[in-house]
């Protein structure tokens, strides 16, 4: 059903904006710096919803702050934050020039003198107590207290659960998605637990992270939430932070970034904000660790005696007839029973219905009449309020946001912080340097990770791997143990040991960079530039950074692709970082080169290069075109403000992916090693090898090597060389000298075409080991089996087509 907020829509001045670029009315029409009211939210579906989420909702003024370099995506102020929406989306919203009243009483607020009770809370007698005093069911001593942590996105949730707990806490998945969950013990409290959810913007089943965290509240009943805020922008914050009461769970505020706030001349009210939401509000800095005992204290007091928030009921019985109120109480009175049955807090299951959430209605098992009945409340309530039911419901929460903003909030006259990042941004996103400044940055973090630090780091484990397998050789030598126990020691485990570790410093170096670049904000921007370009293969602009840390390890890269919050382009964005040439299969063109093409190498591994990134282009179009035609996911961020970060942060993140690349990897590298061993080791017959070419592996090579014959090298050597390239790029080259024993023999065996063929199927055949096991951990068994296969496929393809035309031009 549709109200006034959706019924123009699908009008002729709307289907009109599909024809042009940007089209009057619309906020695609918007000049730079012009301020305009939302009158009308386009869309549909949970697209429509999200934007309703964050704010882009009737009646909000919006301003245009600037173009992307590339023409689009488009970056808005609303609600005090930066949001970014590309042209195709901001053409479904249409505006008015005309200003919206200020509410009664938010000019007089804005200069009003509060006094603050600083970050902490100790030493105010005077402070309002929100909390019940029924303490006559406490949960009982000795009982894990669970908590969940959740907030928006760049409130600095992350560095409030490091402060929380430490070192005490370990990373799994939520079920059934790639979703990280995060938990651990308060630091002090063994007897706690806190799941530090993902980052989201509200409680609608827009994304992955957004579902499984409002279904760990609801299925695995924490005893309390803990609410982090960003206090610089609490407009946007507080939407969260009411969908979470209506969950009728206890409930503590933490108010972050308060020294933010009082250094740029502001003040928050907190016991007048406590007695407004009914729940205990604590203000913090994460940063600097202020005010978290005390936020600990009230949180730990809540949940062991369970105090639910004093309100839940957000409406207004006289706001614009009280028409979202009747509607909302009425549809409570309706489903209580039904809410009550599939343990849904029955106002939280009411908000949702009313706003069309499809899961609710779903858990609810409401039969036919009264679904009707609800949809003619709800139809009831867009007739009497003037707007469809989703934006009713977003316009019920803002509206009370505000009154809360206007009594309790004194804002500053200036953001140091803003204005520090529009000054930085008319460098790193201005219209001709963002583009060679991103070229510059990322080259650094490549030239100290692959060339600098993590390549010392890496050297340096590489000599301690390599001195600690001499040592064990010589020991078991002089142990005489048996030979083929010797062998399987050194030649399988300290082999698995030499592959994982030595790209263990790779992924430390390089997560420290990203996690520098992403937590001062910089990524944000990355991907609100680059979203044009990559949206012309099906991939959000999000997607760039995977792809470009590929060309330096795909290890990392395929862990990066985490943070997409599209599955869709999760997938497609690892099964594409593949196709970029890590710097390993440098030693792979380094040799042939030397041997093949003297003088030339630099020419060549341009070529390849330039090879991997178009073919990657092609299969992304190809695959956009055809298998998945859907368009990449709506580009609807948040733009944070430039911040230093959390050195604390940074180093657990970098200790994180260390510890789960390490242990995922160490699983399959080792048993892949074990069984490159043994093939090595044995003959068919199994006896042991006395040369390599009696090897059960040389026997296999020798079966498969005729398959290689179209593409110009279908010696059993060279085959060996690609099987064993399946544990680590490198290993083709020192099990080329083995086999072949000089350069005079490959010449012999090989021709420039066929070594041109030979270098383009090993750039884009399966990766190594150790990226299967983390391709595997993001995606899964069927999909990682399906993207060997693909690219295996996708290089033979492409080293035939090269090895005929070539043939075809005379080449040899």
């Amino acid at each position: 059903m549709s109200g006034i907020g959706m019924s123009d829509s699908g009008s002729a001045p709307a289907r009109a904006a599909g024809e042009a670029l940007r089209e009057e009315g619309t906020l695609a029409s918007v000049e730079i710096g012009q301020t305009v009211t939302i009158s009308v939210v386009g869309g549909e579906g949970a697209l429509r919803q999200h934007f309703l989420d964050m704010g882009v909702i009737p009646g909000a003024q919006i301003t245009l702050e600037k173009y992307a370099p590339m023409g689009d995506p488009m970056e808005f102020s609303i609600h005090g934050y930066q949001l970014t929406l590309r042209i195709a989306d901001a053409r479904k919203i249409r505006v008015t020039t005309e200003a919206c009243p200020v509410p009664a009483g938010v000019a007089s607020g804005r200069h009003k003198s509060i006094g603050h009770p600083g970050l902490g809370e100790d030493g105010l007698p005077d402070k309002v107590d929100v909390r019940t005093s029924d303490h006559s069911h406490p949960v009982p001593e000795g009982e894990v207290l669970r908590f969940a942590l959740a907030g928006n996105q760049n409130c600095g949730k992350t560095t409030l659960f490091n402060q929380l707990t430490g070192s005490n806490q370990h990373v799994g998945n939520f079920p059934g998605v790639t979703v990280d969950r995060k938990s651990g013990a308060i630091k002090g409290h063994p007897d706690t637990d806190v799941t530090d959810l993902p980052g989201i913007y509200s409680l609608s089943p827009y994304s992955p992270e957004e579902l499984v965290s409002r279904q760990y509240i609801l299925e695995e009943q924490p005893n309390a939430i803990i609410n982090i805020v960003d206090a610089t922008n609490i407009e946007r914050n507080l939407y969260l932070t009411m969908q979470l009461m209506e969950l009728d769970k206890p409930m503590v505020l933490a108010l972050n970034m308060m020294d933010e706030v009082q250094g740029n001349g502001g003040t928050i009210d907190v016991n007048l904000m406590e007695d407004m939401l009914g729940i205990p509000v604590v203000p913090i800095s994460a940063v600097k660790g202020e005010g978290v005992d005390e936020l600990v204290r009230h949180a730990i007091h809540v949940a062991r005696y369970q105090e639910l928030p004093g309100r839940q009921d957000f409406c207004d019985p006289s706001d614009h007839g009280g028409a979202v109120h009747r509607c909302l109480h009425a549809i409570m009175h309706l489903i209580e029973d039904h809410a009550v049955r599939a343990n849904i807090p029955v106002r939280f299951a009411a908000s949702k219905l009313v706003e069309g959430d499809a899961h609710v209605r779903e858990a609810l098992a409401l039969d036919k009449n009264e679904l009707d009945a609800v949809e003619h409340i709800v139809h009831q309530m867009e007739e009497e309020r003037g707007l469809d039911r989703a934006a009713a419901i977003a316009d019920m929460r803002f509206s009370f946001i505000e009154k809360i903003v206007s009594a309790a909030v004194v804002k500053p006259h200036a953001s140091r912080e803003l204005e520090r990042s529009r000054k930085i941004d008319r460098v790193l996103t201005g219209k001709y340097t963002a583009i060679p400044m991103f070229v510059l940055i990322m080259g650094a973090v490549f030239f100290l990770t692959f060339n600098v630090v993590g390549l010392a780091l890496q050297n340096l484990v590489a000599a301690g791997v390599d001195a600690l397998t001499a040592a064990a050789d010589a020991g078991l030598t002089a142990a005489g143990v048996n030979p083929v126990l010797h062998s399987l020691v050194i030649g399988g485990i300290f082999n698995a040991i030499g592959t994982v570790l030595p790209i263990a410093p790779i992924i430390v170096t390089m997560f420290f960079f990203l996690s520098l670049l992403e937590d001062t904000g910089y990524m944000a921007r990355v991907a609100f530039f680059m979203d044009k370009l990559l949206r012309k293969i099906g991939l959000s602009g999000r997607s760039i950074v995977p792809m470009l840390v590929g060309f330096g390890c795909t290890v990392p890269a395929v862990m990066s692709a985490r943070t997409l919050p599209s599955e869709r382009d999760r997938k497609l964005t690892i099964a594409l970082t593949p196709f970029m040439s890590c710097t390993t299969k440098l030693t792979i063109y380094g040799y042939f080169s030397a041997a093949f093409f003297p003088g030339k190498g630099g020419l060549v591994m341009l070529c390849l290069y330039l090879t991997g990134i178009v073919v990657g282009v092609l299969v992304a179009l190809i695959t956009h075109k055809t298998i998945d035609k859907a368009e990449a996911v709506p580009f609807v961020m948040e733009l944070p403000n430039y911040r230093l970060p959390s050195a604390k942060s940074v180093l657990m993140l970098m200790w994180e992916k260390t510890k789960d690349f390490l242990h995922r990897a160490f699983t399959v590298v080792f048993a892949a090693a074990v069984v490159v061993w043994f093939l090595q080791y044995f003959t068919p017959a199994l006896t042991v090898a006395k040369d390599a070419h009696e090897s059960i592996l040389a026997a296999i090579a020798t079966w498969i090597a005729p398959i290689f014959s179209p593409l110009g090298f279908a010696d059993w050597r060279v085959t060996t060389a690609l099987i064993a390239g399946f544990m680590a790029k490198e290993i083709v080259v020192a099990t080329l000298s083995v086999l072949f024993g000089s350069t005079a023999q490959l010449l012999a065996a090989l021709t420039p075409l066929s070594v041109v063929s030979l270098l383009v199927f090993c750039l884009l055949y399966t990766p190594c080991v150790a990226a299967i096991a983390a391709i595997r951990h993001e995606l899964g068994g069927r999909w990682t089996l399906g993207i060997v296969a693909f690219q295996c496929g996708i290089a033979y393809l492409v080293a035939l087509l090269v090895h005929v035309v070539g043939a075809l031009l005379g080449f040899a």
